[in-house]
């Protein structure tokens, strides 16, 4: 609808810095899968699991999730509006509520993870959270 009565009028080169955001979202998401492959959709610990701390890992707990904010907010600006952003920002509330969530799990279940957390203080942004 935003398109079809001209709501946002996004300009050609923010579309195109959103289109670049939204690929390095994805790079940092591939990223992780190549440092880690016990990560997945799913919060589970597997057999022979152990805690990843290199790479992306060395900054923040969790970067696949930082990859998919990057992803998700960037897709409405790279899709010329303004207005889908709200209902993108949804987004940040259902991550932390995830990245929480998993913290429970990896810290009751993974060998070392705890030790990990002290070691790599922040979740998502580094020197924030």
């Amino acid at each position: 609808m935003d398109k079809r009565f001209g709501w946002s009028n996004v300009p050609f080169e923010l579309v195109v810095a959103a289109d670049i955001v939204v690929v390095l979202g994805y790079g940092l998401i591939f990223l992780v899968f190549k440092e880690n492959s016990f990560a997945g959709r799913t919060i589970k610990v597997e057999k022979g699991q152990k805690v990843i701390s290199t790479g992306p890992y060395s900054i923040i707990r969790h970067p696949m999730y930082l990859g998919v904010l990057f992803m998700y907010l960037a897709t409405p600006i790279a899709l010329g509006s303004y207005w889908a952003i709200l209902p993108f920002l949804l987004t940040i509330p259902m991550l932390a509520y995830r990245i929480r969530n998993e913290e429970k799990v990896l810290g009751r279940e993974l060998k070392g993870y705890m030790e990990y957390c002290k070691k790599v203080r922040f979740h998502l942004i580094p020197n924030v959270w």
